[in-house]
């Protein structure tokens, strides 16, 4: 399963102690003493790999290491190594007792959130004409911690297929791209997101939606963040349903509910199924849809109906893209 939302710890390193240290030498006693080497940070690095966020699943902690203690001869202790954590391009990051948030919004991309603690001076860094011998060193300033870091996994997909379990998303996504989702003849086949890519725009399977999805019912609720960032929604609704429109209504009673935005997002109604049903109920159900959106598109994969009017859209989408871009 696709682990998207967890909440760890983060503890940056502590500063390693500065020393008292003094020269052996005949020529002089002068102090020697070094600093101590500065804390580990946590940083986070975005990758490509969803699955990324999968070993917090069961580690809810990540530390730094310490720096070094200081030596003799003005030698600084090491620096304590930084943590890297590997977080999904998509993610966002959230501080939640400080109220902080990062986007991780690129490959490469790094936050430090959590930085090391400085390490404390050696006696040879409070030497002076008046105390040539002192006494004094520091200990190294602790690191940083994050009680309560949040990674939140909200997909960065250009198209999301949305709609009721079972409506052939899938199987489009299948056909659109190398994608190898589930595909069978019964509700909930798919239990998480699957990506693929058709030329430069990233598709996502969105898990079935029904009714209540937005206050938790069914698998839909944990996977609604996946379609906010997308830039066109495909919304699914079988030909042969008992009612489509009630069908198409309710998801999108669902979407607005969960987040008022998703109400204006560009949207292509995808009357899957066609192949299901006579002609003349396909057209009476065009009607009443095109009435609460224009963009229809009528799809069987078993008669290939559809596929090419859909590879236009998504030309369309990517030429868009790229203008921005």
């Amino acid at each position: 399963m696709l682990t998207d939302d967890v909440t760890i710890r983060a503890i940056a390193g502590n500063g390693g102690n500065g020393v008292v240290r003094f020269s052996k030498t005949l020529m002089t006693k002068g102090p020697t003493g070094g600093d101590g080497g500065k804390g580990g940070n946590i940083i986070l690095r975005g990758v490509s790999d969803l699955g990324a966020l999968r070993p917090f699943r069961t580690k809810k902690e990540v530390k730094a290491d310490h720096g070094g203690q200081g030596d003799q001869n003005t030698v600084t202790g090491a620096n304590g190594d930084d943590r890297v954590v590997l977080v999904p391009v998509g993610t966002l990051i959230q501080d939640v007792d400080q109220g902080r948030e990062y986007d991780m919004t690129r490959v490469g991309q790094e936050f430090v959130i959590a930085k090391g603690g400085n390490g404390g001076f050696g006696n040879f860094h409070f030497r002076s004409s008046k105390s040539t011998t002192p006494m004094r060193a520091n200990d190294g300033l602790p690191g940083e911690v994050v009680e309560n870091l949040r990674l939140e996994l909200k997909m960065i997909a250009d198209v999301g297929f949305i709609g009721y379990p079972n409506v052939g998303k899938s199987s489009l996504l299948n056909e659109l791209t190398n994608a190898s989702s589930k595909v069978a003849n019964y509700q909930f086949t798919t239990l998480e997101p699957h990506l693929g890519v058709h030329f430069d725009l990233i598709l996502a399977d969105i898990p079935g939606l029904i009714e209540g999805a937005a206050q938790g019912k069914g698998l839909g609720y944990k996977f609604l963040r996946h379609i906010e960032r997308t830039r066109m929604l495909f919304h699914f609704v079988a030909a042969d349903s008992v009612d489509p429109l009630a069908d198409y209504k309710t998801i999108r009673k669902e979407l607005v509910a969960f987040n008022s935005e998703l109400e204006n997002k560009d949207e292509w109604i995808i009357l899957s199924k066609s192949d299901e049903v006579s002609e003349d109920e396909i057209s009476r159900i065009c009607g009443i849809l095109k009435k609460e959106n224009p963009r229809v598109i009528v799809l069987s994969l078993l008669t290939n109906e559809g596929v090419e009017e859909i590879k236009k859209v998504l030309n369309d989408i990517a030429q868009q893209k790229n203008s921005v871009d």
